[in-house]
Order: structure tokens, then sequence, then C-alpha cells
């Protein structure tokens, strides 16, 4: 288990959870997009969450502002957190937009509301786990879709509410969080997500 626990938090790591969200909101059953369409959206999600943050954590590493890709200790935090805010804005604002993926808009919404409120705590030295806020923030978008598709995805919801037990174990086996960090990234995480589901359901 110590060494599937390690990998289940790369698999899970906060810079790849949008990418599974728009993967699962575009190939969805009730999805109505062309072909093109999803590639063309995926490709921007793609570069814009994952190539663009793993470029800026290269440089981060290489000019001394972090110490690890996994950015361990609260002041390391800060600038990662605010490069994923900006990119956040500029996806809801240019790509992501409520007339077109109004479901997916809300979704990056809690996102930016949850890094936002992570990036706060790191000014009065409180760290939350971000493994945690993102695999929460995606079982709750989930569930979501699942009551407005009108769409059972039992399988799906189990298999991603059991994720977030795993990826929490996993943190706290590796001594990236202790219990209090993990439950904190957890309610961060789903809170946001929770509130604007009145908004789109």
């Amino acid at each position: 288990m110590k060494k599937i626990l390690p990998l289940i938090s790369y698999i899970f790591h906060p810079i790849f959870i949008a990418l599974y969200a728009t993967l699962f909101y575009l190939f969805s059953n009730n999805s109505y997009f062309i072909n093109q369409e999803k590639i063309f959206i995926l490709l921007q999600i793609a570069i814009i969450t994952v190539l663009v943050p793993i470029l800026f954590s290269f440089v981060l590493r290489s000019t001394g502002k972090i110490s690890s890709y996994m950015i361990p200790s609260i002041s390391e935090r800060k600038i990662p957190l605010v490069i994923h805010v900006f990119l956040i804005i500029l996806l809801v604002r240019r790509t992501i937009t409520l007339e077109h993926y109004p479901e997916l808009h809300f979704f990056f919404l809690g996102a930016l509301m949850s890094t936002l409120i992570a990036l706060l705590l790191l000014f009065v030295k409180t760290k939350a786990s971000l493994h945690m806020m993102g695999i929460s923030g995606l079982t709750i978008f989930v569930i979501g879709l699942s009551l407005h598709d009108q769409h059972p995805y039992t399988y799906l919801i189990a298999a991603l509410i059991l994720m977030n037990g795993v990826v929490a174990s996993s943190r706290l086996v590796m001594k990236a969080h202790n219990l209090k960090e993990v439950i904190l990234g957890t309610l961060i995480g789903a809170i946001p997500q929770m509130l604007l589901l009145y908004l789109w359901l």
C-alpha cells in the first residue's frame, strides 16, 4: 500500500482535476457537443491547467522559489496559487463561458473560490490539502451533473467517494499533511461547489 498510495497522489494531483472534470462533462451521456469541439476544449484546458502550470513549476524550481513539485511549505505555495487563480480567471472569461458551458463554468468558479480561500489561509499560516480540495470539488461536480442530467452516475460517484478516502490516506501516509489540513482541504473544495449548485441545478 505504501507504494500504491504515492501513485494515487500523483494520479489525483490538483493539476489534473480540471482536466478530469472537463473530460467527464464533455463525454457524459447527455453531452451534446460535436467531437471537434470536444477536442478543441480539451486542448485548451490541457494547455492552460496542465502544461502552463508545469512550465511555471519548472521555472519556480530552477529559480529556487519552490523546493519540490509537491510544494510542501506554506511560503512556497503562494506564487503557484496566485498563478492558478489567474489561469482560472482566464478560462472563465475567455473559454469556459456561462453562455456556452454553464455547468463547467460554475465548476471553475467553484475551483476559483476554493483556490482563493486556500491562498488567503496561507497568510494566516494555515495550509490546506490541495489534493483533497481538488478531489472533493470534482466529486461534488459529478454529483451535481448526475442530478442535472437526471442520470445516476452511481458507480463513478461511488468510486470518487472511495478515492476521497484513498487520497486522504495517501497524504497522511506520505506525511504531506496532518488530519486537520486534509479535512480543511476537503471542506474548501466541496463547500463552494455545493453553494454554486443552486445556481445551475
